[in-house]
């Protein structure tokens, strides 16, 4: 069952999941050495410093693009749904019906 609803997800708000746990764990990374200040190790955490500033700031655009076409699609489902309301009623029916007999059938 869970296949599905992973299935169901938009694969753009994945992305962004799967980014936010990338960063998540990068930070923590972070931390876990903070107290090692050699050469390269400094050189390497300013460097990722540097590409999780920038990540944080490219997700918060995914972020946005994601929450704009959704009322994009919102949008135009409501629209739809105005100029053709028996339309949108017998559709809302007919999958209804065929939900109800796909689960009659468990």
């Amino acid at each position: 069952m869970s296949t599905r609803k992973t299935e169901s997800i938009d694969p753009k708000e994945k992305l962004v999941a799967d980014l936010q746990r990338v960063i998540a764990d990068a930070e923590e990374l972070m931390q876990a050495t903070a107290h090692q200040t050699e050469g390269k190790v400094a050189e390497l955490r300013e460097r990722i410093n540097e590409n999780l500033r920038a990540a944080r700031h490219k997700l918060a655009d995914a972020e946005d693009t994601i929450k704009e076409k959704t009322r994009e699609v919102a949008r135009a489902t409501d629209d739809y749904v105005h100029e053709h309301p028996w339309r949108a009623i017998g559709t809302a029916a007919g999958v209804g019906l065929v939900i109800g007999l796909l689960i009659g059938r468990r």
